[in-house]
Order: structure tokens, then C-alpha cells, then sequence
């Protein structure tokens, strides 16, 4: 761990030694939980996303990769449109779910920190937030957010949910 920065990668399947996904996230640490049995519960701010380069082979408890850091435009907006599309969607989703949320402040984030932040917390399956994690632009990955809302959203919890692969 250097500068608190950490960076976390899927396995594809919950497999010992099973292929990693293609892209991965790196975050710094904010805090730090020790748990009773040993572990520990890091709390960590997304920084920056790497494709993965090739995985090394270490004897270390942790798997190791060369990675390559991703290029963001941060200068990416969404439309007023999309905003306002997603906006609505995200008051349906917390609906939905039950969900008590501060629109206001809402409102007041920028559309990167918006978008982001919901893909972080929402509450879907691994490969749904990996589908997200790899989308290429803001866009994107809001139009994909939207989606998977809408998805999730109208699930009654009477039949099986079908995982994005």
C-alpha cells in the first residue's frame, strides 16, 4: 500500500486462481476497520480505474498485476437531457427499493461524482458493477446505470435475477 492507495480487481468467477477481469479500480484508503477474526473493512475512495496488463506471479497473499492507468476525459459532461433522465430514473429506483435519499444534495453533484458515486453504491450484482466499471465514458456508464435501475428497479423479487456476463 503506497500513498494509502490500494487497487482491487474482480476475479471472473469465485474461484481460487480464476482469470481477473480486464479492469480494475485503484482507491485510496479513507479508513480502516480491523474486524474480530483477523480481516480488515477498508473504506476507499475510487481514484482512478487500470486495464490490466498481465497478472505477476507472486507468492504474497495478495495477487499482483501490471496494469496500465486509464485516461478519463474529466472534462466529460452529460447532456441536460441525460441528467435529467437519469435523475428521474434514480428517484424511481430509491422508490422502488425504499431508499431515503437527500435530493437536494443530489442535485448539487457534479455529473461525475453523481454517476460514479451511484455505480459504487448501488446495490447490484458483481458482474452488473464490472459492466459499469468497464464502460468507456460518462455517458456511457450512465446509460448503462439507467438500465440496469430500470432492470432492478421493476424486479418484484418473484423470479430469479439474470446477471450481466
Amino acid at each position: 500500500i503506497r500513498d494509502r492507495q490500494i487497487a482491487m480487481i474482480q476475479p471472473q468467477r469465485p474461484l481460487e486462481g480464476a482469470p481477473l477481469y480486464r479492469v480494475g479500480c485503484v482507491g485510496r484508503i479513507g479508513e480502516i476497520q480491523a474486524m474480530d477474526d483477523g480481516r480488515y473493512n477498508l473504506i476507499l475512495e475510487g481514484t482512478a480505474r487500470f486495464r490490466l496488463v498481465r497478472e505477476l506471479e507472486v507468492t504474497t497473499a495478495f495477487r499482483q498485476v501490471e496494469a496500465e492507468i486509464w485516461d478519463e476525459d474529466e472534462d466529460e459532461t452529460l447532456t441536460h437531457a441525460q441528467r435529467g433522465g437519469f435523475e428521474r430514473e434514480a428517484r424511481a429506483f430509491a422508490d422502488s427499493q425504499g431508499y431515503s435519499v437527500d435530493w437536494d444534495s443530489v442535485e448539487r453533484l457534479d455529473d461525475r461524482s453523481l454517476i460514479n458515486g451511484v455505480s459504487q453504491i448501488a446495490p447490484f450484482d458483481p458482474a452488473s458493477k464490472q459492466a459499469l466499471l468497464e464502460a468507456d465514458t460518462l455517458t456511457e456508464r450512465c446509460e448503462l446505470l439507467v438500465q440496469l435501475m430500470q432492470f432492478y428497479g421493476r424486479h418484484d423479487g418473484g423470479e430469479e435475477i439474470v446477471t450481466l456476463q
